[in-house]
This record gives structure tokens, C-alpha cells and sequence, in this order.
């Protein structure tokens, strides 16, 4: 019996055409009740790149696709239990902070911040990896 569901599966020579790549990925996975959502970044669901160089704006973009894929697996923003969100440089702490706050005010996920040397495209600022328990 499958305990999960994937959502949304791609392959990474589609989102990722520069790229010598050939891997079959997903935007969600359900394992039960916990869902797992791909790194959100700058790339709409339409595979377009929106905010280059505002990573606030990306960020909003990025909070936008995880509502939505939360949603498509049967949970919601308020079940997020932990977030890792990675930003290219220290400036855009504060920008990408208050956008993911405003997002999920009221919500208490732990939290982790890095500070990276870049993302999978050039043109990503910033990248937020989201953990959601749906209740029981």
C-alpha cells in the first residue's frame, strides 16, 4: 500500500534547460500526514522567473507556490511546522524575512537561515524549503 503521493512531477531537463540534467523530481510529496514542498524560489508554476533582482518580490512569488502546493496536497500554510529558507546574500535577510513573516504570521514554524554562495539559477536570490504536519 503507497503511504504518499506525489504532486506536480517534472523533469529537471525541462525546468532546467541550460543544464545537462535528466532527473525526475516532484513540487510535493504527502507521506501521510506530513508534506514536503520543493524549494520555492523566483520560477513561477509556469516555469517563468518573476522579481529578478528583488528578492522580496521572489519571495512573494515563492510564498504564492507554496500555498498553492500546500493546498493541491491537501494542507494549508497554518500546518507548516518548519521552514529552511536560504538567501545569496546577507542584505536580503531582512527583505526576504518580513515577506515570510507576513505570510506566516500567527504560524510559530521553527526556523533555519543560510546564507549561500547561489542557488540553482543565477538570477534566485533567495529559496525556502517548507515542512507542513497536516492534523489528524
Amino acid at each position: 500500500m503507497t503511504t504518499h503521493q506525489r504532486f506536480r512531477k517534472f523533469n529537471t531537463k525541462e525546468a532546467y534547460p541550460e543544464q545537462s540534467l535528466d532527473n525526475d523530481v516532484c513540487m510535493v510529496v504527502r507521506a501521510n500526514n506530513t508534506v514536503y514542498v520543493r524549494g520555492q524560489t523566483a520560477m513561477d508554476l509556469d516555469g517563468k522567473i518573476v522579481g529578478i533582482g528583488d528578492a522580496a518580490a521572489q519571495t512573494e512569488n515563492a510564498m504564492t507556490c507554496a500555498k498553492v502546493l500546500l493546498e493541491e496536497a491537501g494542507s494549508t500554510l497554518e500546518d507548516v511546522v518548519k521552514i529552511v529558507i536560504y538567501i545569496t546574500d546577507r542584505a536580503y535577510r531582512e527583505p526576504v524575512y518580513r515577506v515570510v513573516g507576513k505570510w506566516l504570521k500567527g504560524v510559530y514554524p521553527v526556523s533555519t537561515g543560510i546564507i549561500v554562495q547561489g542557488l540553482a539559477k543565477p538570477e534566485y536570490l533567495m529559496e525556502i524549503d517548507i515542512i507542513a504536519e497536516i492534523p489528524a
